[in-house]
């Protein structure tokens, strides 16, 4: 039954990441209703196959996955409809694996972010960006760069999204054996 609900939950993220990567690519936005129905879908799916601590469980990833990204949000860090799917994905993890997936993502996010910099502004801007940020960081002071091209790009972050959820999936017991024991039924 343990394996079944993993498999289940596995399915049904991987299916809403690639929804929202499409969405966030093409319009750069995350429908809410997507994020609204893989929120309930969570709590429904935890509390079949968990009872009360399902429910509970999904309770505390979601609310942790808020606690975690709002404050990058209000920050102008990631979109609203960034931290509202990983509120959504957050109601079908524990909170071992929504912390790792949200800390993978932050490290996908940063080295796409740096890779779209460089494709969009070319390496001279980039690097007086880079050099001005770097000095920043010296003085300790926040001083507005004369090239507001960097501040003003928006950064699609459902695929570091996913790509965190995948590193995490890559690291995560219960996924490698669910994995393998898929593999050893298929006779490979």
């Amino acid at each position: 039954m343990e394996e079944l609900s993993l498999m289940i939950k596995l399915s049904i993220i991987l299916l809403v990441f690639l929804i929202a990567l499409y969405f966030d690519l093409r319009y750069q936005r995350i429908p809410n209703w997507l994020c609204m129905i893989t929120l309930m879908t969570g709590f429904i799916v935890q509390s079949y196959f968990s009872g009360w601590a399902g429910l509970l469980n999904a309770f505390l990833g979601a609310g942790l996955a808020l606690l975690i990204l709002f404050p990058a949000f209000a920050l102008k860090m990631l979109g609203a409809g960034d931290v509202k799917l990983m509120i959504a994905i957050g109601s079908f993890l524990d909170v071992k694996f929504l912390l790792w997936s949200i800390i993978y993502a932050l490290i996908a996010g940063a080295l796409t972010s740096i890779c779209l910099a460089l494709y969009k502004l070319g390496w001279q801007p980039f690097k007086e960006i880079l050099l001005h940020y770097l000095r920043c960081l010296y003085l300790r002071q926040f001083i507005r760069p004369s090239n507001q091209q960097f501040l003003k790009m928006k950064v699609p972050y459902a695929p570091a999204l996913l790509m965190g959820w995948l590193w995490a999936c890559s690291q995560n017991s219960d996924v490698l054996w669910l994995l393998s024991n898929f593999r050893y039924q298929l006779g490979g």
